[in-house]
């Protein structure tokens, strides 16, 4: 046991993919080489994918395509309200990032989002979108309004979300994939033949894929709530 302790150990670890010879050296980790991956396959697909686009009588990679752009729209809509269209290329383009990022696993590379650094990147950037559309759609007077709503005493609480979402959401994010990665690892040895293929999908796959709908979501909705005032 005390073997597969220090195996874990050693595969828990951000290794370091290359380093740059600048300013005494900047390393460059694995999680940051696959992103590269996973942000180039995108763009690669999304050129093929629209070089193509008709208007009548589309093929049905268009049709497949425009669904689910249709239902990233409605999606978005629901969760934001009448300014959801903003936001909708940029909550689509972290789902997928954060879907392949999180079952990537499946074709033999590290997952990103095990890396607490990437899931708080990704934190922040919610962050900001958040009150970046808190104060743009209600002024910097609404904006700070909103920290006193639905009462003055709550205030402080309200602040204290500003720190607590972006860690809610990292460690969320995070310590899932994390979490994940350990049952498979101890499944792995524990059983080394069939068993781990099978949880194997399930956790790369359909937990990988739930943990990107829970991410986007909690980010629309926090979005949605702050500049719901203007709304009303």
């Amino acid at each position: 046991m005390e073997g597969f302790k220090q195996a874990l150990l050693e595969a828990l670890e951000n290794e370091t993919a290359f380093t740059i010879p600048l300013f005494g050296g900047i390393p460059i980790a694995s999680s940051l080489v696959v992103s590269w991956v996973i942000m180039a396959a995108c763009m690669v697909f999304t050129l093929l994918a629209t070089r193509d686009l008709k208007v009548r009588q589309p093929g049905k990679p268009q049709v497949v395509l425009e669904s689910a752009v249709q239902f990233l729209n409605g999606f978005v809509k629901d969760s934001i309200g009448p300014h959801w269209r903003p936001f909708a290329p940029y909550l689509g383009t972290v789902a997928i990032y954060i879907a392949l990022a999180n079952i990537i696993g499946i074709f033999g590379l590290s997952s990103p989002t095990k890396d607490i650094s990437v899931t708080t990147a990704l934190a922040l950037m919610s962050m900001a979108l958040i009150y970046g559309a808190q104060f743009r759609y209600n002024g910097l007077g609404g904006g700070l309004k909103r920290f006193a709503q639905p009462m003055p005493l709550l205030t402080p609480i309200n602040l204290m979300e500003v720190a607590i979402r972006p860690l809610a959401l990292c460690m969320r994010l995070f310590g899932n994939v994390l979490g994940s990665y350990i049952i498979m690892e101890m499944i792995k040895y524990l059983v080394p033949a069939v068993v781990p293929a099978v949880f194997g999908i399930y956790f790369d796959l359909f937990d990988g894929i739930i943990q990107t709908i829970v991410f986007v979501f909690l980010t629309a909705l926090f979005t949605g709530e702050g500049i719901k005032q203007e709304e009303a």
